[in-house]
């Protein structure tokens, strides 16, 4: 079946996770852009235990939530035990770390769309 005739040719779009543009976000870390549109993106986020994301910031704001697993979102002095079923926003240019405790998959939702992870997945 065509995807037109899924969704009755409205213009509208509809994946899978696996389906989206896949690229790589930090060291052995791998990101999945589900959408990316004028002011919002989705990007699926799946991580191993141990694996870290580096301390950074980005004009964007970010909201997400943790699908499955555990990791410790860090902020300055703030940890945050975040787990499956579980949202965050982070504020723009708010210095952030992730560490991942189990095996997680997260959605993160950006605004503005983050233009070096579009350029990175050549969309």
């Amino acid at each position: 079946m065509l995807r037109e005739e899924l969704v009755g040719g409205f213009g509208m779009e509809v994946l899978k996770a696996g389906e989206g543009k896949k690229l790589d976000l930090f060291k052995e870390i791998k990101g999945e852009i589900i959408f990316s549109g004028r002011k919002l993106m989705f990007l699926l986020v799946d991580m191993k235990p141990g694996q870290i994301v580096p301390e950074h910031r980005h004009p964007h704001e970010q909201m997400g939530i943790c699908l499955k697993g555990r990791a410790e979102f860090v902020s300055g002095e703030n940890k945050v035990l975040v787990a499956a079923g579980m949202f965050y926003w982070i504020k723009p240019n708010e210095l952030h770390m992730v560490k991942v405790i189990e095996r997680s998959t997260f959605l993160d939702v950006f605004s503005p769309p983050r233009e070096d992870y579009l350029e990175k997945a050549s969309l």
